[in-house]
């Protein structure tokens, strides 16, 4: 009888204890990696929450931002492609029109002072507005986004969720797309692990890390490696796009654009604003012999960055440790 009732107690507490441990949806907060600077965006006026972000990711995973419900933020800005779109130099859009810009990747947000390669977008809750309303990409108005999730009851339900209220509003969109954008943070690469003593160069990427601090660290400064300056790299004689001009109507900015960043750069390919380099070899080619004469071609670039055939090979070695692999598979970004 006493044994008995000693598992009966033992089943009530195993239950008791069951209860106590269940996991609840956990809390979600920002990532800031300890070797990364401040970031730029400002987080204590749009605190990460667990519903902002899920909405978010729910919102860039769906075509409904789009005019016919073909195109979504996932569509150009893909995870398995480390949230870029590679393999076509312009992505396409509603229609199957496509613009003149390489669609950039999108992590590391937080950090960035200003958006697109012309730098036409200077806050990251202003981003979204840029693809939404563009006719070669999504094609549709505000308006008539903030209508049809209005007039569902799906999506009143998960802005409710998020925001106390169900009546959508665009500030809502943009904030919560904008948490799902400040948690895709790139800082899972070997040379991160390096950097943090949990791993170490072989001799190869070694002395290509020894020749990008040589000849590529004054733009692509560590550790977002990029420096986010707009710089004329000598594409072409007579820019066909003006870049930063088309913002600031300076002469001295036409043709320039923003440096990207390095990371991820052997899986983010093409290259350039235009996409017009598949390769990183055309790209390594182009500084050492292909830097053609600008009016406003940037200093650092006057004489091209000569390279040898080694130097090029350790220079890609290096790179290749900036492959955050670890992004490309994380499950809390992926399509819900």
């Amino acid at each position: 009888m006493r044994f008995i009732i000693i598992l009966c107690l033992l089943q009530v507490l195993t239950a008791c204890k069951k209860t106590l441990i269940t996991p609840v949806l956990p809390l979600l907060s920002f990532y800031q990696p300890v070797d990364f600077p401040e970031p730029v965006y400002p987080l204590a006026q749009n605190p990460v929450t667990r519903e902002k972000f899920e909405l978010g990711r729910l919102l860039f995973y769906s075509p409904v931002l789009s005019l016919d419900n073909t195109i979504s933020c996932a569509t150009c800005h893909a995870q398995t492609h480390l949230f870029a779109d590679h393999n076509v130099a312009v992505s396409s859009g509603v229609g199957g029109l496509t613009g003149t810009r390489n669609a950039p990747p999108v992590f590391n947000m937080a950090w960035q002072p200003h958006f697109m390669w012309d730098g036409g977008v200077n806050h990251l809750e202003m981003f979204s507005i840029a693809p939404i309303t563009n006719p070669v990409e999504m094609n549709e108005t505000m308006l008539n986004v903030i209508n049809k999730l209005n007039a569902s009851d799906y999506w009143k339900k998960q802005f409710k969720a998020a925001f106390g209220t169900d009546q959508i509003t665009d500030q809502q969109l943009f904030r919560a797309l904008t948490q799902y954008m400040l948690m895709i943070v790139s800082d899972g690469s070997h040379y991160d692990k390096v950097k943090r003593g949990q791993a170490s160069f072989t001799a190869d990427q070694q002395a290509g890390y020894n020749l990008f601090l040589q000849k590529c660290a004054s733009c692509h400064k560590e550790p977002l490696f990029t420096d986010y300056s707009f710089r004329n790299n000598g594409l072409d004689e007579i820019s066909a796009d003006d870049g930063r001009y088309l913002i600031t109507q300076l002469e001295s900015d036409k043709g320039r654009f923003k440096v990207p960043t390095l990371r991820n750069v052997l899986l983010t390919y093409p290259y350039m604003h235009d996409g017009r380099f598949f390769t990183i070899d055309q790209v390594l080619e182009h500084y050492s012999s292909g830097v053609k004469s600008h009016t406003n071609l940037d200093p650092s670039l006057q004489n091209g960055i000569p390279l040898t055939a080694d130097e090029k090979k350790y220079l890609k070695r290096f790179l290749e440790t900036l492959n955050d692999y670890e992004l490309m598979s994380k499950m809390e970004l992926s399509e819900p």
